[in-house]
């Protein structure tokens, strides 16, 4: 396995698959040999996105993929001309967004061979914007990859499915995310802590091991279960997990809503000098498309505060995962080793019964968080039925 693949842990037999595609893509006549859509399944943290951009990057580099040329760096960096990758930011893509896309992927490479499109999040596709990119992806250009990411073939339309290549990622082992982060440079027991902790998921991982906040914030979640003594407890608990994700999602959402729309009014003229250029008249001239901004900056804030708040839900399903660990003896590693003492007390004064019974109120209310209810209103009922077991 060459350096640059050596990233995506735990995935032995996917990066072969791939390290195959890439080999048969250099077959003569161009793609002959190559599946031009690929659909990259796998659990959060799993890494698609990192399995997608190591694809990319092996199409566009003349050694299959070596981590270090110049090809390789610009793909890892977002900055290569040839590999389009889309995250939305809004709970569903958009059909100008897949309109966008696929007049991109008809465009010739500009230095490479392949035009990548990468589509993250792809069980964000509506039947609208999904039957729109549906021709792109079935007959793409000869010199065009799709690659779209989901986390499973079931969260992705039935068409769109039906044209793809499959590729499963699984969760990887924590002890490899933790030999990840040790050859990142960080110490073994954050590594070791923040691996256990993430699940086996990278990103996770290295954002517990190198942010205090993100240990704290976590910290916090894993108290919950301890505090919800009567109903007003219940109810704190539930504002104070809504309040910390919005904080959070505001601090990464709020610089990007700013930017955009001073991009935004700079491109209708402020700041600029000339006859009757007016503050007045550019924000009446941007009214319409500074509310078309706002309105996709909403749908980002709603999507980045319910992605925390399931991280918020996740934390606690492996607080009472351990518990339940606990009481079976089950003999499998603890998520929260730090916490063995606090969870031994909990597995001890309560019933395997009662924390399956907590693990699929917080199951169901990771569920529903996906429909319109109110955030609020449904963590208060769950935290009422963590307190009543």
């Amino acid at each position: 396995m060459t350096a640059g693949w050596n990233v995506l842990v735990g995935q032995h037999d996917s990066v072969a698959t791939l390290q195959r595609a890439v080999a048969d893509a250099r077959l003569t006549p161009p793609g002959t040999a190559m599946t031009h859509a690929w659909l990259i399944i796998g659990p959060p943290g799993a890494g698609r996105s990192t399995a997608a951009l190591l694809f990319a990057a092996a199409l566009q580099c003349d050694t299959g993929g070596c981590g270090t040329c110049r090809a390789c760096r610009e793909v890892s960096n977002d900055a290569h001309p040839d590999v389009v990758r889309f995250n939305p930011q809004q709970l569903q893509i958009t059909v100008d967004e897949a309109r966008g896309l696929m007049s991109r992927a008809c465009l010739s490479p500009d230095r490479g061979t392949w035009t990548v499109m990468i589509v993250e999040d792809a069980d964000r596709l509506n039947e609208v914007s999904g039957n729109m990119l549906l021709k792109a992806i079935e007959e793409p250009t000869p010199h065009t990859v799709w690659l779209l990411c989901a986390p499973s073939t079931e969260d992705v339309l039935p068409t769109i499915r039906s044209r793809c290549r499959v590729l499963g990622l699984r969760t990887p082992p924590w002890r490899e995310v933790a030999g990840l982060l040790e050859a990142g440079g960080i110490e073994p027991s954050m590594a070791a802590f923040a691996a256990r902790a993430a699940q086996g998921h990278v990103g996770r991982a290295r954002a517990l091991a190198l942010d205090e906040d993100a240990r704290i914030r976590r910290q916090h979640v894993l108290r919950i279960p301890m505090e919800l003594h009567n109903l007003p407890a219940c109810f704190a608990a539930a504002a104070d997990i809504v309040a910390t994700a919005t904080a959070d999602a505001n601090s990464y959402t709020g610089p990007l809503d700013t930017d955009e729309r001073d991009e935004l009014l700079r491109a209708y003229g402020e700041g600029s000098t000339g006859s009757g250029i007016t503050k007045t008249r550019i924000e009446r001239l941007a009214k319409g498309a500074v509310k078309e901004l706002e309105g996709h900056q909403k749908s980002r804030r709603t999507r980045a505060v319910r992605d925390r708040l399931d991280r918020a839900l996740v934390d606690l399903l492996t607080f009472y995962r351990d518990v339940l660990v606990l009481q079976v003896g089950a003999g499998v590693d603890l998520v929260n080793e730090e916490l063995r003492p606090t969870l031994q007390r909990v597995a001890a004064e309560s019933s395997p019964e009662s924390s399956r019974r907590r693990l699929d109120a917080i199951s169901r209310t990771r569920r529903l968080m996906e429909s319109n209810a109110s955030p609020q209103l449904l963590l208060e009922g769950l935290t009422v039925e963590l307190a009543r077991g």
